[in-house]
This record gives structure tokens, sequence and C-alpha cells, in this order.
């Protein structure tokens, strides 16, 4: 137990210190952090809403979240298969599941760390009025395991292929998926050749469905148990690739 978690430590070490080496990391913190601010504060109408809340802020995330979140997890494994690095990575004595999951705590963390940094949002909206924290740390607490599933998502569909463009547009799509599925314009479209039923069971599959929740300060176990579920059911698909590739 103890070795695991030194292993994955390390690796987790080794990856965010080879992801604050490059200059990308940096320019990806300051370009999320604009369209934060932009979407937040002038798509999202903040000073014209009157309200003290961040829901302006958190309504954007699974659409920013589509594009920036493959663009950081793209890398994750494509890199590894094209530098031929992968398996050296795995006949050292590391367990697969040891640097999948440090692997992606690593990326996670990244997405962590910005997402922390729009601190000021929060700030502004204490400055402005008397919001409900608890609601906005909610909100925060929702946004982690979205970026979470999405990276998830992301690490699978980068050990398929050692194309890191490839990598990204599959995760777009995917993840564009996951969105759509609760999409209003897309469920009232169901509602025309399906029943009800159908239209939940869709529904149901959607990040938006479950962020939801969060957004309004509810947090409920089946949303915090979707997010896991996809975190969990990706993380596995990824162990499965790599194992055949591995045995290839």
């Amino acid at each position: 137990m103890n070795s695991s978690f030194a292993n994955i430590k390390a690796i987790v070490k080794r990856e965010l210190v080879s992801y604050f080496a490059s200059p990308v990391a940096y320019v990806f913190l300051v370009i999320f952090l604009l369209l934060t601010g932009f979407f937040t504060f002038t798509v999202g109408n903040f000073f014209e809403r009157g309200e003290a809340n961040l829901s302006a802020f958190f309504a954007w995330h699974p659409w920013l979240y589509l594009v920036l979140v493959p663009a950081v997890g793209m890398r994750v494994w494509s890199e590894e298969r094209r530098a031929g690095t992968m398996e050296l990575l795995l006949t050292m004595p590391v367990n697969p599941w040891e640097a999948i999951l440090a692997k992606f705590l690593a990326s996670w963390i990244f997405l962590g760390i910005a997402l922390a940094l729009t601190f000021p949002i929060a700030v502004t909206a204490n400055v402005l009025g008397d919001p409900d924290n608890g609601q906005i740390l909610a909100g925060y607490f929702g946004s982690l395991f979205l970026s979470g599933a999405y990276l998830a998502i992301t690490c699978m569909t980068s050990a398929m292929t050692r194309n890191q463009v490839i990598s990204f547009i599959l995760s777009v799509v995917l993840c564009l998926f996951l969105i759509l599925a609760g999409f209003n314009p897309v469920t009232d479209m169901l509602t025309r050749w399906a029943n009800p039923a159908v239209v939940e069971i869709v529904a149901a599959f959607s990040v938006v469905t479950h962020f939801d929740g969060f957004q309004k300060g509810v947090i409920d176990t089946r949303d915090l148990f979707f997010f896991l579920s996809v975190i969990g059911f990706a993380l596995f698909a990824t162990s499965v690739i790599i194992r055949n590739h591995r045995a290839g």
C-alpha cells in the first residue's frame, strides 16, 4: 500500500512539474481566467442582473470545459505513445493502475488550480452583495467534478491514439454528447417522438442535469455518484486500452 502511494505520488509530482515547466500551462491558465471573466461579466451580464450570486459564472462551465479540458488532457497518454516512453513507463515497477490514476490526478490538480484562481469573481460577488457562500462552494465543488469527468474521458481518448489532435477531437465529441443529452432543445426534440421515460433516461446521462443541482447549492449523492461513475468508467476503459497496447 505504501509503495503504491509512493509510486502515485512520484508520478503526480513528475507530471505537475512537466506541466509548469512548459509555457503552455501558463497560457492555458490565462486563457481560462480571461474566458471565465468574459462569459461571467460580459456575456452573463453579471452587473446588470443585480443578483449577488455566481449563476452567470457556473452556467458556462460545461461549455468552457468542453474545449479547455481536452486541451489539457489530450497529451496525457498520446505524448507517452508518440515519444515511445509508454513502454518504458509500463516496464518500470509501477502498476498500470497506479500510472493511470496518478496521471489523471496530476491533470485534475492542475485544473483545480485553474478553478481556484477564479476566486476574485467570488470575492467580487461578496463585495457587491451578500451571496450564499455555501451555494458558491457547492458550485465550485460540482465544477471540479465536472472537469474531472471531462478529463477522465480525455485520458481514455488519449490512450487510444498517439495523435493529440485526434484525441482532442474525440474527447470534445464525447463530452459534447454528455452536454446535449440534457440540453433543453434536444430534450424538447426527443419528446416529439419518444415517450417521457426514454427522454428521462437520455437526460440522466447529461452532465448539465447533474451539475444543475450543485449550481443551486444542493450536493446530491446521486449527482456525485454520476460524476464518479463517469470518471471510474473512463479510467477503467483507459486501463483496458493500455493493457491491450501493452499486450500488443
